[in-house]
């Protein structure tokens, strides 16, 4: 009993710990004590006397000593200012001295913080480019089922409506994927649709990312399945990629590789997905269409007109899906 009443003492514990059992005792004892006669009024010496008398005897470890350096009224009691092992505690007794209050909530402190953490968090500042070019060239290395990956997709694509070809995109892969064999089929499907029927890729993306949904979004989009699966077969052949996944070749740590753009990833050092590369430079933007297309307009000598379109500022939500995020950060990503 004597140590559980000394952990009410412990600053860091008591929001977690003590706050709900002490509301428990004060509501108890209230409703014990409420009926009786009002006993003798105590003087202010008694009070720190008295108090002092009962931490040291029942509430302090060995050694240690209680010493109460101030007493005053508030809210008709004594509030004592009670020095604790050089911490100074503020706690309140009874005026009569049958109720010790170890600590008060200040229901306005406690309301406001509450508040202040349940608010949005300040989107962060648009990145900007400092390498500036006629035509930029932007680079987006991704995990085809990474939620972060997927995220700054759908962000992209308004952009990529916007800009036109008055940027020069290509939709790139990491070189390990962390989501099995289906994320190696999805990254070749990805690659060689941008690499044969380039038209195709955004409205193919736009179903994806909403559905996951490979075989109905390529008839959707109306991507040539015969020169696709061409380009995907022979793709394979060339790096390996079910070999390697099959006979556990070119890992990355417990995650197979995925060569197909393992140069680029070297050349820029690319960690995880997503990663944005613009004019050769890597990015962290914020994922909502209105930040990156501001951040990529950056990287124009001149910016064009389509830089002045008005796009969402809402984060689109990680995964697939549609939906908004509540935090614009550029932090979380698929790393290893």
């Amino acid at each position: 009993m004597k140590k559980f009443i000394q952990s009410l003492f412990v600053r860091e514990r008591f929001t977690r710990v003590t706050l709900p059992l002490l509301l428990v005792i004060i509501l108890v004892i209230i409703g014990l004590f409420s009926f009786q006669k009002p006993n003798k009024t105590l003087s202010t010496d008694q009070a720190k006397t008295q108090t002092e008398n009962f931490i040291n005897t029942y509430l302090m470890q060995s050694g240690n000593k209680a010493t109460v350096k101030e007493v005053t009224t508030e809210y008709g009691l004594y509030k004592l200012k009670i020095d604790i092992v050089s911490d100074l505690v503020e706690s309140y007794l009874s005026k009569d001295g049958k109720l010790f209050f170890p600590q008060a909530l200040n229901i306005e402190q406690i309301s406001s913080a509450q508040n202040k953490d349940k608010a949005p968090n300040a989107a962060a500042p648009t990145a900007v480019v400092t390498k500036k070019s006629d035509k930029p060239t932007v680079e987006l290395f991704v995990m085809s089922y990474c939620p972060y990956g997927t995220q700054v997709e759908k962000g992209m694509l308004p952009v990529l409506e916007a800009l036109g070809n008055k940027i020069s995109f290509e939709l790139k892969f990491c070189s390990y994927a962390m989501h099995g064999q289906k994320e190696l089929a999805e990254n070749l499907n990805q690659y060689c649709i941008q690499k044969e029927q380039p038209e195709k890729l955004n409205s193919y993306l736009q179903c994806f990312l909403e559905a996951s949904d490979s075989t109905g979004c390529l008839t959707k989009a109306g991507v040539k399945t015969s020169q696709l699966n061409a380009c995907v077969t022979k793709t394979n052949k060339q790096f390996k990629v079910y070999d390697n996944f099959n006979n556990k070749v070119d890992y990355q740590g417990s995650y197979p590789g995925f060569a197909v753009q393992k140069t680029d990833n070297e050349k820029y050092s690319i960690g995880g997905s997503p990663t944005l590369i613009i004019n050769g430079e890597e990015i962290s933007s914020n994922r909502d269409s209105a930040s990156l297309l501001k951040t990529i307009c950056s990287a124009f000598n001149t910016p064009p007109k389509e830089c002045e379109t008005v796009l969402s500022s809402a984060s689109p939500a990680p995964g697939f899906g549609s939906g908004t995020a509540t935090d614009n950060s550029a932090a979380a990503g698929c790393v290893q």
